[in-house]
């Protein structure tokens, strides 16, 4: 049995998920994985390859709602050297990295409707070219999916194939929100802060407060959340980690998000201001770009810019 406390947490569904992922490991079947937005999704796609007989083989992550649709094609398939403007080599795209091992499909109900159907024909037949190419190339990969949506809200809003879901969510796996298990918070957080002691060869201890605020706390970021605030109270701390009432001040958006209102201060430079009112809107529709790219008046592709900004200046934070 895989020990869940390592990864996952020691709550019962901790370890309803660890044995979902034992139970996946050792096929080739591929795995939807469902979920909110800082859930550790990634981590949960990890564990599988690295219990699975393709483990020493690359495990390879692609983050379908980050990648404009005129760049998906490439990012999957590859391209040949002057295939459009800017090939200037041949480049290998992630089924070609992934080959003999694993491919992560993160948000993947946010893929360019026009390559779900060549994702689809890759996955029925195993066979696939680069952009640009004639050659017929042959992969071999275990495919592992992740979205943070309804996969069938998906579909019945026209953006999601259902013959894609169904190749895809041949073992699908829930992975609960941190709220969902409670009990894990203590710990998940003990391990973060052991885990920045051990790198920065400290000692440092939570207070006694620091449980209970811990505790009372509902987690909307889950375990990415809980991450951030961990690590903030760290910082600041000089032996004593305290961490202060969960206040907006401590979001992982600074501005005041109540009630479907963001307040932000005056003064906030521009940059700022517009990185939290596109993080906020998007994190209000749950992930879903469209309705995000709708709502602020802009086209999908000048948001799918600005996250790809936003992504490069912002320090990454875990699945």
């Amino acid at each position: 049995m895989l020990k869940s406390s390592k990864i996952l947490g020691r709550s019962s569904a901790a370890f309803e998920l660890a044995r979902n992922i034992v139970k996946a490991a050792p096929t080739d079947a591929s795995v939807l994985l469902v979920g909110e937005s800082g859930t550790g999704k990634e981590v949960v796609a990890r564990a599988i390859h690295s219990r699975s007989a393709r483990r020493d083989a690359p495990f390879i992550a692609l983050n379908c709602g980050a990648i404009t649709p005129t760049l998906a094609e490439s990012e999957l398939f590859g391209h040949e050297k002057g295939s459009f403007t800017g090939a200037s080599s041949t480049a290998m795209g992630c089924f070609e990295k992934a080959h003999t091992g694993t491919l992560f499909l993160d948000e993947v109900t946010e893929m360019p409707f026009a390559i779900q159907v060549q994702l689809l024909r890759v996955l029925e037949t195993g066979q696939y070219h680069r952009v640009g190419g004639s050659e017929h190339l042959s992969t071999d990969v275990r495919i592992i999916a992740a979205t943070n949506r309804n996969p069938k809200e998906a579909i019945r809003d026209g953006i999601f194939r259902s013959d894609l879901l169904y190749r895809l969510a041949v073992f699908p796996v829930r992975v609960p929100a941190l709220r969902e298990r409670q009990s894990d918070i203590s710990y998940l957080a003990q391990r973060f802060l052991d885990e920045l002691n051990e790198q920065e060869k400290t000692f440092k201890t939570f207070s006694a407060e620091s449980s209970e605020r811990l505790l009372s706390y509902s987690w909307p970021g889950n375990i990415r959340e809980l991450k951030n605030v961990v690590t903030r109270a760290y910082i600041l701390a000089d032996k004593v980690v305290d961490i202060p009432p969960l206040t907006s001040s401590l979001r992982l958006l600074p501005p005041e998000i109540k009630q479907g209102f963001l307040k932000i201060p005056i003064g906030t430079p521009l940059n700022s201001a517009q990185h939290s009112i596109i993080m906020a809107t998007l994190d209000y529709y749950g992930g879903d770009r469209r309705r995000t790219a709708l709502a602020l008046g802009i086209s999908p592709k000048t948001l799918y810019n600005r996250l790809e900004q936003f992504r490069k200046t912002v320090p990454a934070e875990p699945a």
